[in-house]
């Protein structure tokens, strides 16, 4: 019980206020008067606080006088659209390599079966590896975090290629997924890193558009390069590839990591410099340097071995159980329909490996539409709510979540969007069912796309912002939750087509994903008064920890 108390005042850091100390900022920041509709709210919540309803009190909220980021706009454009590449490699990977599982299997002179066991090791290491780097991402940076990935993937990218073995085939494509899976925990920490609550759903849509990109674009890249250059080319490409993307990173990619450099403005260890680093300076006024040194607890930058168990209490949290499973079944939705796609294409409608792998374009093209509206909707409900309870909204400056009803902020967005995407899982199924034309189905998995992408978006800003002070771990228990039940889910979904039938195993896993709206609504309830418990948890637990030295 004492380990457990101890690992949460460790890793469950005060979602409340992402930058600057709040004793400090009670003394030197100015205090936002309530206004009329805070007042309102305020005097709402006491009517609502004995009925276990979340006590909201927004005069308290305030927003701080240091900049949140010292870096331009251009620059956290820059570093965002470096992690959603970065994040792009992991699904793509898994993806890549499906059309060339027959030729795969000829040549090493195995069975389908034993090839389909990659796909399976891949998904387990994908949700294993991020509980290791994403803790050591948060304590360390982000550069070393991403060399260490790379330099992992791209070794074992250059040994697929020039394996000739089922078992070298086998381990290698573990270290793959362990090299790759880790970026799009490392993607999030990145947007964390650098951007408000106020702005961060957009910053978050290009990241999740490229996580999803890579199933849309994967089967079509290693399909055009198996049929023309031997699936030894697949392997070849995506060594290419990530080096196209790490040469660039080790020169201009800024360390962004608030523990190490807290806003921008303090100089990083010499292990977490770009190059250009070397050739400027940031510029920055020293009284706001100081203030932000001031928020850098020294022990945070002290290293330790990678730890999976803050990723483990964050699962257990709550609200973040209810988020993280709420997200879980939606994501085994979408591999349950990408999962059928190839099987009953071939079937129902005579496609060739390439001709299926471009029927995943559609889901990608809406993904990509998707990252850039809901980011904006979500930015603007964000706003929306805060100007109903009289809160300023300043640019570029952090505002104290601690009286900020986010959960309502965010999920609000989600619930139109499940509903729909439920709707198009059922649609879909039917379309299949009946064998109508082709454009039917590949229509509809344009608008889940743009549906799917945005609920995941929206699930995955939300976590960001209960856990800023540890986004790529909060990330890490994102996707451990999504990989395994999605692995469950791509596992029992051709037995559900066999006995239920196309039509009616689409309608169930659709009232299944819809059924995740009753546990955003407890979230929505509930959350900010479980939110309040940690926070109080943590601020004792740092009192008892100032005693005792």
């Amino acid at each position: 019980m004492a380990a457990s108390e101890e690992l949460e005042k460790e890793t469950l850091q005060s979602p409340i206020a992402e930058t600057g100390n709040r004793h400090d900022e009670e003394e030197k920041s100015p205090v936002n008067e309530p206004g009329p509709a805070e007042a309102e709210v305020e005097k709402d919540n006491n009517n609502d606080s004995d009925n276990g309803g979340a006590v909201l009190q927004p005069s308290g909220t305030r927003t701080s006088t240091v900049e949140y980021s010292v870096f331009s706009k251009n620059l956290k454009r820059y570093v965002v659209v470096t992690a959603s590449w970065a994040g792009f490699f992991s699904p793509l990977s898994s993806q890549i390599y499906f059309p060339s599982l027959n030729t795969l299997a000829a040549d090493l002179n195995v069975s389908i079966s034993l090839i389909n066991l990659t796909l399976t090791s891949y998904m387990i290491f994908q949700g294993i590896a991020p509980v290791f780097i994403g803790d050591f991402a948060d304590k360390a940076g982000r550069r070393p975090a991403y060399l260490i990935c790379f330099t992992i993937y791209i070794g074992a990218n250059i040994g697929l290629a020039l394996q000739n073995s089922y078992a070298a085939l086998f381990v290698l494509r573990c270290l793959q997924s362990a090299g790759s899976s880790s970026t799009i925990a490392l993607s999030s920490g990145v947007v964390a890193d650098v951007s408000t609550v106020a702005e961060r759903g957009s910053y978050m849509g290009f990241v999740t558009a490229g996580s999803l990109l890579g199933p849309s674009l994967g089967p079509v890249i290693g399909g055009l390069l198996a049929q023309y250059l031997g699936w030894r080319a697949i392997f070849w490409f995506l060594v290419i590839l990530a080096a196209a993307w790490l040469v660039p990173f080790v020169i201009f990619f800024p360390e962004t990591a608030r523990k190490v450099v807290g806003n921008g403005s303090i100089p990083p260890p010499p292990w977490n410099m770009s190059l250009s680093s070397y050739l400027k300076t940031r510029k920055i006024s020293e009284a706001d340097r100081a203030a932000v040194e001031s928020t850098i607890d020294p022990r945070s930058r002290k290293l330790s071995f990678p730890n999976p168990l803050p990723t483990l209490a964050i699962v257990l949290q709550k609200d973040t159980s209810l988020l993280l499973l709420s997200n879980a079944i939606m994501f085994a939705g979408f591999y349950d329909v990408a999962a059928a796609i190839p099987s009953i294409f071939r079937e129902s409608y005579n496609l060739s490996d390439l001709q299926i792998g471009l029927c995943y374009l559609p889901f990608g093209v809406g993904s990509s539409l998707a990252s850039i509206i809901n980011g904006k909707f979500l930015d603007y409900n964000y706003r929306r709510i805060a100007t109903q309870l009289g809160l300023p909204v300043v640019r570029n400056r952090q505002t104290d979540l601690k009286n900020f009803p986010i959960e309502k902020a965010r999920l609000q967005i989600a619930f139109p969007l499940i509903f729909l995407s439920s709707c198009l899982v059922i649609a879909f199924g039917w379309c299949l069912n009946y064998v109508v034309h082709l454009a039917a189905p590949t229509t509809i998995l344009f608008f889940l796309g743009l549906c799917l992408t945005g609920s995941f978006n929206t699930v995955s800003t939300l976590l960001i912002d209960l856990y800023p002070n540890a986004a790529a771990t909060a990330t890490a228990s994102n996707n451990i939750t999504r990989c395994l039940l999605g692995a469950g889910a791509t596992a029992v979904i051709e037995p559900m087509l066999t006995s239920m039938g196309r039509g009616w195993c689409f309608t169930f896993i659709a009232f299944v994903m819809m059924s995740t709206t009753s546990m955003l609504v407890v979230i929505i309830r509930y959350g900010p008064k479980w939110r309040e418990e940690r926070r109080v948890r943590h601020e004792e637990g740092d009192v008892e920890r100032g005693g005792r030295r």
